[in-house]
């Protein structure tokens, strides 16, 4: 295994990325893929539901999440009434998944319709007591959990990951291109060789 990654790192040397940084991005790409399979179990949000005994699946707690919207996730979202096409928005998922989702939430008594006050003809959504206090708990239970394991972090290293962290949540979207990069020559090479190499099986 070791072996391939010097090949790698090699190949990355010719295509002007330098060694320690292809390791870097290995660590990183280690760190990331352990992460994400984590994340996509949806580790915490399982134990949550299971150890606060709420009787919910992961996408109805998601939909409350939506129309309750934290600060912390949602700031930047200007809506100050929750629709379900705002729903939709929030989780990036299709309007009528959000939909069917809310009407479910509503029909066990979790959210609720009104009108909007803004504009009489739009229907918005809104939690519950019951529901209110469902998502509060939960928030509470993660926040308990991620705070007790960052209560044994310094100061320095709280302050020093999260922009680190920020920065690096956003290189998918830096609108870098290959050419940009200067590697189009080489992605193309890459995917001639693939082709060429499937070409025979």
């Amino acid at each position: 295994m070791a072996e391939r990654d010097e090949e790698l790192i090699g190949d990355m040397a010719r295509a002007g990325i330098a060694p320690e940084v292809t390791r870097a991005a290995l660590a990183f790409d280690a760190v990331l893929q352990r992460w994400r399979r984590r994340v996509r179990t949806r580790e915490l949000g399982h134990r949550a539901l299971d150890e606060l005994g709420l009787p919910l699946d992961l996408a109805q707690l998601d939909v409350m999440i939506a129309i309750h919207a934290p600060a912390n996730e949602f700031a930047d979202d200007p809506a100050e009434e929750t629709m379900v096409s705002t729903v939709a928005q929030r989780l990036n998922i299709d309007p009528s998944r959000a939909s069917r989702i809310v009407t479910d939430l509503i029909g066990r008594g979790l959210a609720a319709r009104a009108t909007s006050r803004a504009d009489a003809r739009r229907s918005i959504v809104t939690l519950t007591p019951s529901g209110q206090a469902m998502v509060e708990a939960v928030r509470r239970y993660k926040f308990l959990l991620l705070g007790g394991f960052l209560s044994d972090w310094t100061p320095d290293e709280r302050e020093t990951l999260l922009p680190l962290l920020e920065r690096f949540s956003h290189w998918s979207e830096s609108g870098a291109t290959a050419d940009e990069a200067g590697l189009e020559d080489r992605i193309a090479r890459l995917r001639d060789e693939l082709a060429q190499h499937l070409a025979t099986l």
